[in-house]
């Protein structure tokens, strides 16, 4: 046996006894010590980057760690096995996602204005407030990525405190397939169910409680609102089949449960309502964010998009709504970019490129004067698009111009955003040609599924009235650049607004009204559910949207 020292920045060194052979991803996830493994050990990612500072591992070789790195001790922890005593640095940016997610959670002004805005139009649309339960009530927006949380005065509807939370399960993959995958092995449910549950939730709830100075006990209501995957591991419900053929969940509806079947530290007679789900990737997120957008009740013709660590859409009016998932895959959350990263603290949020001299300039999440350590989902769009714009990329997102930014080798090109030593890790900050092709298929993805929505409905572009743009990505979007690069439809930009977290203001309006709970339910029940990839036609749009902006040009003119 041997003992491996886990050196975690700004916490406690964890040593841990371990045998030959045990992979070192998965012995940190045995420990408890936090280390973001998006690809969920499979190596694809690159993010998983641990120092050994002494000992030794036996480490695979991996394009995501450039021999200068790997010589400086770099290693990928979910491609190290152990071989003898070791000491292994985890830097913070490791465990980044629990805290300091920039996330749509009520937390600003701005935020907590729109939320009340969203309230009041939800209940002036003909819902009647009022449920049995007195005293305090607690909504819950599972995301794949991020976990918010309110706590309401279920009779006057004030909101008492708000919180948010990287979602635990990140550990075990950035996205709901590595995470059904892993729910699948041998204690795999339990897990990933004790990570949002024990893990994630209950800290939320005591976090909640003791900013509002009250008694877990006194929350009398619950409302939990997440996609069909999340609701599923929170529930401990058997995931697999929503991944597989036919793609039907376990469950659409679960009602009649209260705290104590969940574990949840609250009253343990309080009912808790999961929203609803209407299929295999479109779940209870969109269904409660569905009734802030108010479509139910309005005659134009809208669509709401939902963009995060998934793609979901929704398209109809007052008459009739279709909706339906994108395989978008987490580029937005920074998956599958390799200098990719959450909207944590150095993040680059913003950019602008000077078309003359390539010099780029832009903001970073965090305290004036953080350093880049990487890329987040709005920061990515943007770069994206200055670099179209200023003709340093083509259509197929290949590099045709040179300069001090632009490096060149073996594995193709890269421009260079920051030099590492102005840096907040020490290396380059850089975004590639793969990572540009990932992100190509990504906003391709999302088009594609707008039009195919469009085309089985003998509709166009033109016919839409309003788009009401959700999720933590959201608010940070320049939608005029998410044009430019055929991610979003061109249409007038006053015809654009973003609506904030809908799934948690969805959840708030359920948990102060029955009448909300019902009409969410019947939402769900209602919804036309259009599974993509056996739609004809799909992947003809999907392969036209993979170029900046698309094949057809005239769309974007």
């Amino acid at each position: 046996m041997y003992t491996i020292t886990f050196k975690v920045q700004g916490a406690l060194d964890q040593k841990v006894t371990a045998s030959q052979g045990e992979n070192l991803l998965e012995l940190a996830q045995k420990r408890g010590v936090i280390i973001d493994a998006p690809c969920s050990g499979n190596g694809t990612c690159g993010k998983c980057k641990v120092r050994l500072i002494s000992g030794a591992v036996n480490s695979i070789p991996n394009p995501h760690l450039e021999q200068e790195d790997y010589d400086d001790g770099w290693r990928l922890a979910c491609q190290s096995t152990v071989i003898g005593d070791a000491v292994i640095w985890i830097p913070a940016e490791a465990g980044a996602f629990q805290k300091g997610i920039q996330t749509a959670d009520l937390s600003s002004p701005e935020e907590l204005e729109r939320y009340e805005a969203s309230i009041g139009k939800i209940f002036a649309a003909g819902l009647e407030r009022g449920c049995p339960q007195k005293g305090l009530g607690l909504a819950v927006d599972i995301g794949t990525t991020t976990v918010s949380a309110a706590l309401l005065d279920l009779q006057s509807g004030k909101v008492m405190a708000k919180a948010s939370a990287g979602n635990n399960q990140i550990r075990y993959g950035a996205d709901v397939i590595n995470r059904i995958i892993q729910s699948a092995k041998p204690g795999g449910r339990e897990k990933l169910q004790k990570a949002i549950g024990e893990e994630t939730i209950h800290p939320l709830i005591q976090e909640l409680c003791q900013s509002a100075g009250v008694e877990a006990g006194d929350i009398r209501r619950c409302v939990l609102a997440g996609n069909t995957t999340m609701e599923h591991l929170f529930a401990g419900a058997d995931a697999e089949t929503i991944r597989l053929e036919p793609y039907v969940p376990a469950f659409l509806e679960l009602r009649g449960k209260v705290a104590r079947d969940f574990g949840l530290p609250i009253d343990p007679d309080a009912p808790v309502i999961l929203a609803p789900n209407v299929g295999s990737y479109v779940g209870g997120d969109i269904t409660a964010g569905v009734l802030d957008t108010l479509m139910w009740e309005r005659p134009e013709m809208g669509l709401f998009v939902d963009l995060g660590t998934n793609g979901e859409l929704v398209l109809g009016n007052q008459d009739f709504m279709l909706c339906c998932a994108c395989s978008a895959g987490p580029a937005f959350e920074g998956g599958d970019i390799s200098c990719g990263m959450r909207a944590t603290g150095g993040a680059i949020e913003s950019c602008t490129i000077d078309a003359d001299t390539m010099e780029p300039s832009y903001v970073v999440v965090g305290e004036p004067g953080t350093k880049p350590i990487g890329l987040c989902g709005s920061g990515l769009i943007d770069v994206i698009s200055e670099l179209f714009r200023c003709g340093i990329i083509d259509a197929r997102g290949k590099f045709v111009k040179d300069g001090k930014r632009i490096r060149r080798d073996e594995y193709g090109a890269s421009y260079i955003l920051t030099f590492a030593a102005e840096s907040g890790h020490g290396r380059d900050v850089e975004i590639n040609e793969t990572d540009l092709d990932n992100f190509i298929r990504a906003k391709g993805a999302i088009f594609s599924a707008i039009v195919s929505m469009l085309n089985s409905l003998d509709m166009s572009v033109e016919d839409i009235e309003k788009i009401q743009i959700a999720g933590g990505i959201g608010s940070g979007i320049d939608i005029e650049k998410a044009i430019s690069i055929g991610m979003l439809p061109k249409i007038p930009l006053e015809k654009y607004s973003y609506i904030g977290n809908s799934s948690l203001t969805g959840a708030c309006a359920m948990l102060l009204s029955d009448q909300a709970e019902e009409k969410v339910f019947a939402i769900g029940r209602n919804m036309t559910y259009l599974e993509l990839s056996t739609y004809p036609g799909y992947m003809e749009e999907f392969v036209a949207a993979c170029f900046l902006p698309h094949t057809n040009a005239a769309l974007f003119d």
